[in-house]
């Protein structure tokens, strides 16, 4: 889960002050003592942490406390505003400029550069832009290969320059992609395993020959407080206008997260939260604090699910439900939807509360599992189950890696659905209402 480390932490120390009546200021300072040290305990780092805890110190003294009917909230309150601020304040996304915009991804080695070209130019691509890859590297091998392959595959157009130099493979690329129809120019240039002299160097002459509109840096938190280090040494050098993590999603402690942009000053605008295309998301401060103190991340589900669903295939299953023609073709659809929403573990970290919510037991695998079943039937039996005899399950377990009784549980739990979806229908329509009314 997103942070999971450092959330439940937090989530256990704001815990004991929600809903207290009266603070002391032992127990305030007990508070920010525990905060610093879930704080360290993440790898955020130290100095960071050390401004944080004296802001929330002086706002935590005030009147603003003291004096409120519900300290605990207050303080709650206090320290979502500070993580917001120290995670950036407000969301923003890449600046354009009229005509051709240019942007350099720079970073090391396996910080996921050139996946994280791909899915911001798709992501761009989405929103009615019309971009276009191109690789710079010509040290890592098959590096241009690599780029071409998974900007074809996601359906976005590359250009592979001539040369050997990147500066010189730079200038014929932008020759190039001038008098094409572009409005996005996305380059990818080459990393090293380590910070040095001749990686700024190369970097320093491709930002002359490109005069980008942006210099992302990308980075993996899951190298802790070393990608604090890299995201300074890249800024130090005039080499990042914004900031890209990566991994974020297996990256349980996030102390990389919390103190890149405090350390280099400059914004964080996208993060990868998985190795999908579309894994790729803005990054709002003020949900992923409220998604780490435990208040969810609403507004994201909801984003998230109106994405993943067909509204024209949603309202075709209203009228499926309504008639009782719910097939399990129907079903495994809208499992492959809920699917693109992400996996249950993200979801439920979107809920408020969603750290206990946690605990409760889930299997990832059920899903899969139905999907393989369904799957292996024909589509005469999607449509009708009923037809399903014994010599068909055994056709259907074994096309399916499963067992009978699998199957046999999948297809009681159908019928069941399915009585229940007539007993609505038939209780409703005698009140003279559909069993259906709301919208999907």
């Amino acid at each position: 889960m997103l942070l999971s480390g450092l959330s439940q932490r937090l989530q256990g120390i704001i815990g004991k002050l929600r809903g207290r009546g009266r603070l002391s200021e032992a127990d305030i300072k007990a508070a920010l003592k525990d905060i610093k040290l879930a704080l360290l305990e993440a790898d955020v780092n130290y100095k960071v942490v050390k401004d944080f805890v004296a802001v929330l110190q002086q706002r935590c003294q005030g009147s603003e406390i003291m004096d409120s009917l519900t300290p605990g909230q207050q303080v709650i309150k206090i320290v979502r505003d500070e993580l917001t601020n120290l995670l950036g304040g407000s969301a923003s996304t890449l600046t354009f400029v009229r005509g051709q915009s240019a942007f350099m991804l720079v970073g090391l080695q396996g910080s996921g550069k050139t996946t994280t070209t791909v899915k911001l130019a798709r992501m761009l691509k989405a929103k009615e832009k019309n971009p276009v890859v191109i690789s710079l590297d010509t040290y890592r091998p098959a590096a241009m290969e690599q780029l071409a392959i998974a900007a074809e595959a996601a359906g976005i157009p590359s250009y592979r320059p001539q040369g050997t130099a990147p500066g010189e493979l730079a200038e014929k690329a932008l020759s190039w992609a001038k008098k094409s129809e572009h409005d996005c120019v996305f380059f990818d240039t080459a990393g090293r395993m380590h910070l040095d002299e001749g990686l700024m160097a190369e970097l320093h002459q491709l930002k002359g020959v490109i005069q980008p509109q942006e210099i992302i840096l990308v980075l993996d938190v899951m190298t802790g407080q070393d990608a604090v280090n890299i995201a300074a040494g890249f800024a130090d050098r005039g080499l990042t206008d914004s900031i890209i993590l990566t991994k974020l999603d297996s990256d349980t402690r996030g102390g990389a997260a919390l103190s890149v942009r405090a350390v280099t000053g400059k914004p964080i605008k996208y993060v990868g939260v998985g190795e999908k295309m579309e894994q790729l998301e803005q990054f709002h401060p003020d949900r992923m604090a409220s998604q780490i103190l435990g208040m969810g991340d609403i507004l994201t589900l909801i984003e998230k699910a109106e994405a993943a669903f067909d509204l024209e295939q949603a309202a075709k299953l209203q009228e499926k439900l309504r008639t009782q023609q719910f097939t399990l073709q129907d079903f495994r659809d809208q499992l492959q939807q809920f699917k693109n929403i992400g996996s249950m573990e993200q979801i439920i970290s979107m809920l408020p509360g969603g750290a206990k919510l946690g605990k409760l037991q889930y299997d990832e695998k059920e899903i899969a599992r139905i999907d393989a079943i369904i799957a292996s039937m024909t589509p005469a039996e999607r449509s009708s189950p009923g037809i399903i005899n014994g010599s068909r399950r055994k056709r259907i377990a074994a096309g399916s890696g499963t067992n009978v009784q699998q199957v046999n549980k999948l297809l009681k739990q159908f019928a069941a659905m399915q009585k229940l979806m007539k007993q609505l229908d038939s209780k409703m329509a005698k009140k003279g209402r559909l069993p259906f009314p709301f919208k999907i």
